[in-house]
C-alpha cells in the first residue's frame, strides 16, 4: 500500500504547449494504444496501431496550437502515464463551456488517483478560462461515468447505440455535466 502512495504522490500534472505535446507524440500514441488495447473505445475500433494513435495526436495538435484545446498530462518521473484535453473553441453563445475529452489514464498507472487529480486540474484551468459549465461524454454504466459522477458532473442524458466498443458493438453513451463553483481560485493541491 506504500507503494501505491508512494508512485501517486511521484505523479506530476502539467499543461504542454502544442510543441511540447507534439514532442512527447510517441507517450501519447502509446497510452491512447494501451488504454483502446485494454478495452476504452474512446472513438476507436479493433485493429488499432500505434501508428492509428499518432495520428490521432497529430491531427490534434492544430487545436494545441490554437489554442482551441488544451493539453494536461500526468508524468511519473519522466514518462507521460495520462492525459486529458480541454476543448475551449465554442462558438460566441457558448464562451461559457468547455469540453472535457480523451481523459486516458495508461493501464499500467491505474489505481492511484490520476484520472481524479486531472479532471481536477481540468476544471481549474476551466475556471481560469472563464469557464462555468463542463460537458463531457462517457460509455454508460462505465468505470470513468462512476469516476465523473463522484465528481459532481450529472447525467443529461443517454444515447442509446451511440458509439461503437472496441469489437463494433453498437453502446449506449452517457452525456455529463458539471456546474463549476464560482469561488476564488486556487490552484489544485
Amino acid at each position: 500500500m506504500k507503494e501505491l502512495a508512494a508512485a501517486a504522490e511521484a505523479v506530476v500534472i502539467e499543461e504542454l504547449t502544442a510543441e511540447q505535446g507534439l514532442a512527447r507524440l510517441d507517450e501519447l500514441a502509446d497510452i491512447l494504444h494501451a488504454c483502446v488495447l485494454d478495452g476504452a473505445s474512446v472513438g476507436f475500433v479493433l485493429p488499432f496501431s500505434i501508428e492509428q494513435a499518432k495520428r490521432f495526436w497529430l491531427g490534434q495538435s492544430q487545436s494545441w496550437r490554437s489554442g482551441g484545446r488544451l493539453l494536461l498530462v500526468a508524468r511519473q518521473g519522466q514518462r507521460l502515464v495520462a492525459v486529458v484535453q480541454l476543448g475551449i473553441d465554442t462558438p460566441p453563445n457558448g464562451s461559457h463551456r468547455a469540453e472535457v475529452t480523451k481523459l486516458l489514464v495508461h493501464p499500467a498507472a491505474r489505481r492511484l488517483g490520476i484520472a481524479r487529480r486531472l479532471m481536477e486540474e481540468v476544471e481549474w484551468l476551466a475556471r481560469r478560462q472563464q469557464r462555468s459549465l463542463l460537458i463531457l461524454d462517457t460509455c454508460s454504466g462505465s468505470t470513468a461515468e462512476g469516476l465523473y459522477r463522484s465528481l459532481g458532473y450529472e447525467l443529461a442524458g443517454q444515447v442509446p447505440g451511440y458509439a461503437q466498443s472496441i469489437h463494433g458493438v453498437p453502446e449506449a453513451t452517457s452525456v455529463m455535466y458539471r456546474m463549476l463553483p464560482s469561488a476564488p481560485l486556487s490552484a489544485p493541491v
